[in-house]
């Protein structure tokens, strides 16, 4: 009886071995234009999807955004996903309250976000954790949900064709939102903006000695002191440059990298479809996750530093709502 289990169990190992192996030829071998003779038959053949930067304009009318753009969908899909994760955790919760047995769902949201507070708890201490973990959180669950949407079946493969320069081209309902540089921006954006926030909420009027200090040290006499006063002028203005141009270092660093795995995917599945392309999908269901950790762990970065007076230190009259 054992002997027949092994038999049984070396020829699955056979048979699965030559089904990946016939599906990697197979994928190697499907004829790389219209229509091709494949195995004696006629088959259509690959043709590599059309290369987009910028997202693709599905032909539905929207009030105040005319053609939808593809990436517009996977962020409502993601926002709704997100939102069912945190109303059935809800119901979850209140039903353990009433029962005393928390479900799989409660136990890995609260695990989850145990792991992530903790995170933030050992890099800016417990009072400041309670005031940035929302947005990290939110930075982080929203950025990872997106990136791997993008890698299920469906995601730049379904769609409608349309004619661009007098040829057909397939144009997807859904294309993950972080490959759309408006979107990767508006994160930016919305970053930079919580750094100011946090810079006047925990150092009051002083943190605008960031950017305008138009100031000597009071020790410092003489001809000297008027080149400090406009040095330190100067160092208030390349300061507020460069808040403005971490906007566009969030941005461009996120969607680069998307954008890139996307172009990876599509080029790998047309030259060897099926099994070969499943080393590059979980490759980038890890730059999807790293990703989302680079971009809230630089945001928890710069939150901290904007809490902090100048050369590190905190400010003598913090405010702390």
């Amino acid at each position: 009886m054992e002997s027949n289990k092994r038999k049984l169990s070396r020829w699955a190992i056979i048979l699965i071995t030559a089904g990946f192996l016939g599906l990697c030829i197979l994928g190697v071998a499907w004829p790389q234009k219209e229509s091709g003779t494949l195995l004696g038959l006629t088959v259509p053949g690959k043709v590599l999807p059309e290369i987009s930067m910028a997202p693709e304009r599905l032909p539905v009318e929207v009030p105040f955004i005319g053609e939808l753009p593809n990436t517009l969908p996977a962020t409502w899909l993601t926002m709704l996903l997100l939102i069912l994760v945190g109303l059935a955790y809800r119901r979850g919760v209140t039903r353990a309250e009433q029962t005393g047995e928390s479900s799989k769902l409660v136990i890995a949201v609260e695990g989850l976000i145990e792991t992530l507070f903790s995170f933030v708890e050992s890099v800016v201490g417990e009072e400041k954790a309670q005031a940035f973990f929302p947005l990290f959180a939110s930075f982080f669950s929203f950025i990872l949900v997106n990136n791997w949407l993008g890698l299920l079946p469906g995601f730049g493969t379904i769609g409608v064709w349309t004619e661009h320069n007098g040829e057909p081209v397939l144009v997807p309902f859904f294309r993950s939102a972080n490959a759309d540089l408006s979107t990767t921006l508006a994160l930016g954006l919305i970053t930079m903006v919580a750094v100011q926030y946090f810079g006047f909420r925990y150092q009051g009027r002083h943190y605008l000695g960031k950017f305008i200090n138009f100031k000597a040290p009071s020790d410092v006499k003489g001809a000297l002191r008027p080149v400090l006063i406009i040095a330190n002028g100067f160092v208030g203005i390349l300061e507020l440059l460069s808040e403005l141009i971490k906007i566009f270092s969030f941005g461009f660093r996120l969607f680069g990298n998307i954008f890139a795995g996307e172009v990876l995917l599509a080029v790998v599945t047309f030259l060897a479809a099926f099994v070969v392309v499943l080393p590059f999908m979980g490759l980038e269901l890890f730059v999807g996750l790293i990703q989302a950790v680079v971009f809230s762990m630089l945001s928890l970065v710069f939150y901290s530093m904007a809490t902090e007076g100048h050369g590190g230190e905190e400010p003598e009259e913090a405010h702390h709502a």
